[in-house]
């Protein structure tokens, strides 16, 4: 066979899962999957920041961590881990399929009420103790599923997107506490960053609609630049390498907070069941197994802990490039490790963290309200998709006038109720998971209704 034939068909290993295309074929491929979650994944990092006070240096640590466990993480998924050895039975760590982790937008709402009362410390030590309750469900996600019906998860992911909002539109108008809050130049600069964004989502084709917010974000790093509104210094005093270290802010680990991240790990794990499942039918023409979708969950609860133990928050797989597989057909292992080996060497580089670390707050909260607008859709999509019998509407009705209700009331509201309640209903967002899966229990669904794989961006 002719060299060139020998290229071609190394090439067409792309739609493949095994194989190893040429590097030339298999690093923009690999690339474009990291240039569209990039800054997705770094954002929840920002906005936590903000909320517990961390000056530039702790930030570009945060960034560090995010961008080296996705890369971990990922490689996890794509090749597994058999720690409890090939011939025991038990699931692998990692699913063996094209997924690509990140970190959570779904986590913010609650390490944001959680920060507010403890600081980071006490949100490190919530996710990495709550970590666990996803890691059982790796092992038993079979029996488990039936208590999380696509109906609760759309209701959290409908209370997820409202609290999120509300942190985006804060960011926009630059940041609260800020002297600045809600000055013509904020507002100005995140609508330029926000149009960016909506037009590349609307006209954009290929990599210019994936990677929708990054350009967006770039626009805003010009606009700032010309308002007088970017600050390099961060930047310039970075090292150009260093080893991130664990365990940099320390831990405390508190039993509300503890409760509260548990609650939102198994939100987490069905979000990857879908993303898992989406892969494989768009991919491979069939449903997600059991060895794959446990892989998956316990690849994501392990990514978590290790989130948490460098200094970052929890991991999950991520939608959007769920849908780029779907989009392109392209399988190959190899061409994601190329991205998530970039990310991997990138969190080895505090100047590209301190690069984001200058973005002002207009111009993160310009591009990810669309994001968080969009998580909200998707839990009113697998509502519908529910449908809405009187039973499911009773469900909806308790779980949304209790855990939206009195959960995001003043604190003066729950102040003289019982512990237990206080910690029910003070994180709206935990609050409408918990409320949820009850209310469901006690109002079973019809037999006949089977729960419907979630595709969750």
């Amino acid at each position: 066979m002719s060299k060139t034939g020998d290229y071609n068909d190394r090439k067409n290993l792309i739609y493949q899962l095994d194989g190893r295309p040429p590097l030339a074929v298999a690093f923009p491929l690999g690339l474009q999957h990291v240039l569209a979650m990039f800054t997705s994944n770094l954002a929840p990092c920002f906005i936590l920041a903000g909320v517990v006070g961390l000056d530039t240096a702790g930030k570009i640590i945060m960034v560090q961590c995010a961008m080296l466990i996705s890369g971990v993480t990922t490689f996890l998924q794509l090749y597994p881990l058999a720690v409890f050895g090939k011939k025991s039975g038990l699931p692998r760590i990692g699913a063996e399929l094209p997924i690509v982790m990140g970190t959570s937008f779904a986590f913010v709402p609650t390490s944001i009420t959680v920060g507010a009362m403890y600081g980071l410390p006490g949100v490190l030590g919530g996710a990495l103790a709550g970590s666990v309750v996803e890691f059982v469900m790796g092992f038993f996600i079979r029996p488990l599923k039936k208590f999380f019906p696509p109906l609760v998860i759309g209701a959290v992911l409908v209370a997820i997107g409202i609290n999120l909002l509300k942190a985006g539109t804060n960011y926009w108008a630059g940041g609260v506490g800020s002297p600045a809050y809600g000055a013509p130049s904020n507002m100005i600069l995140g609508f330029i960053v926000f149009i960016a964004v909506v037009l590349c989502q609307r006209f954009g084709k290929g990599m210019f609609q994936v990677s929708s917010l990054l350009i967006g974000i770039l626009v805003g790093y010009v606009a700032a630049f010309f308002m007088g509104m970017l600050k390099f210094d961060a930047f310039f005093t970075a090292a150009w390498y260093e080893v991130p270290m664990p365990f940099r802010f320390g831990y405390e680990f508190h039993l509300d907070a503890i409760l509260s991240f548990a609650a939102l790990y198994i939100v987490s794990g069905l979000e990857t069941i879908g993303n898992t499942s989406g892969i494989t039918v768009a991919a491979f023409d069939r449903e997600a197994t059991v060895k794959e979708t446990s892989g998956a969950i316990l690849a994501d609860s392990f990514g978590s802990m290790l989130a948490s133990v460098f200094n970052t928050l929890p991991n999950t797989a991520f939608g959007q490039n769920a849908g780029i597989v779907a989009m392109t057909r392209v399988v190959n292992r190899f061409c994601l490790a190329t991205g998530a080996a970039v990310l991997v060497v990138a969190g080895f580089i505090p100047k590209i963290g301190a690069l984001f670390t200058i973005m002002p707050n207009p111009v993160l909260g310009g591009a990810v309200i669309s994001v968080f607008a969009m998580i909200t859709i998707n839990g009113i999509k697998l509502i519908a998709k529910s449908g809405f019998s009187q039973r499911n509407i009773t469900v909806l009705c308790i779980t949304f006038a209790i855990g939206m209700g009195l959960g995001t009331g003043p604190k003066e509201l729950l102040a003289q109720m019982p512990n237990i309640i206080q910690y029910l209903l003070k994180d709206s967002v935990v609050s409408v998971c918990i409320i949820g899966i009850i209310t469901n229990i006690i109002f079973p669904p019809d037999p006949t209704q089977h729960a419907v794989a979630l595709e969750v961006e």
